[in-house]
């Protein structure tokens, strides 16, 4: 059973203080771009050339 905890996994991290990182959601396998620049921060779902959601797929233990 999928709790909060892991629901979300980070698959790229790059930078210090200004970040740019790609989640996963493992429910639905939605990404999610998050860019963090000192204290302002923000997220929005990751889209492809053509403007669609991208979607990973993988098992879900």
């Amino acid at each position: 059973m999928m709790n909060a905890k892991n629901r979300f996994e980070r698959i790229y991290a790059q930078g210090a203080v200004s970040t740019t990182e790609i989640w996963v959601d493992r429910k639905t396998g939605v990404n999610y771009l998050f860019h963090r620049d000192g204290n302002a921060g923000g997220m929005t779902p990751l889209l492809d050339e053509k403007g669609n959601v991208v979607v990973t797929s993988f098992s879900v233990e």
